[in-house]
């Protein structure tokens, strides 16, 4: 394949759906790619909760349920900028867990990016494009996917360790995550541009 052609292929929108659908395929086809990718996604949700405070180990404490009494008013009730009331907490007698909904599907929809990212980074690396493209370039390929996961988790880290931020900062925080999730679905398409899906149909 000439450089012409391979340009004019980025450039084609359609061309370049399919090539990203292709390459999310074959990370849930192969075994080794679909373990880095689901490690990684329940890795990283496990990091998000214990992060915004919704996991912690409490083995001193019996276990049992506590429902606050209007789930779905409080649903949507924001504590801080990244994270969202919780509506109930299960302690198992090792490990408490707040659950937030709103908090679970933010963590749940960063951690599955980052997961194929991650596992299509692991293709990029173990089976690169034929067009020219070294198994270096791939394992390049695995730098936005990092960055845009780190994007994510700046209102989190700040929170995790008790920084107090100042109102510029918290709506700046507002702006991070829409940005890290539009980072993240960017780096799938690059990374998916570095793989050989060569017998893979879409």
């Amino acid at each position: 394949m000439s450089t012409i052609d391979r340009l004019a292929g980025r450039l084609n929108p359609r061309l370049r759906i399919e090539e990203t659908r292709a390459a999310m395929l074959l990370v849930v086809r192969r075994y080794d790619s679909l373990a880095t990718a689901t490690i990684v996604t329940i890795g990283y949700l496990v990091a998000f909760l214990w992060a915004v405070g919704d996991l912690a180990v409490r083995p001193d404490v019996a276990a049992g349920l506590i429902v606050v009494d209007d789930p779905l008013g409080r649903l949507f009730d924001r504590t801080g900028p990244a994270s969202f009331e919780a509506v109930a907490m299960v302690d198992t007698g090792f490990v408490r867990i707040l659950v937030s909904p709103m908090n679970v599907a933010i963590g749940l929809l960063l951690a599955t990016l980052v997961g194929i990212n991650l596992g299509l980074t692991y293709l990029a690396v173990v089976q690169p494009s034929a067009c020219g493209i070294s198994a270096g370039s791939g394992l390049l390929a695995s730098f936005p996917a990092l960055l845009s996961g780190t994007v994510c988790c700046g209102p989190v880290v700040l929170i995790a360790l008790g920084i107090q931020a100042s109102g510029l900062l918290l709506t700046m925080f507002a702006w991070l995550l829409p940005a890290g999730i539009l980072l993240l679905l960017l780096s799938v398409a690059y990374v998916a541009g570095t793989i050989d899906t060569t017998g893979v149909t879409t």
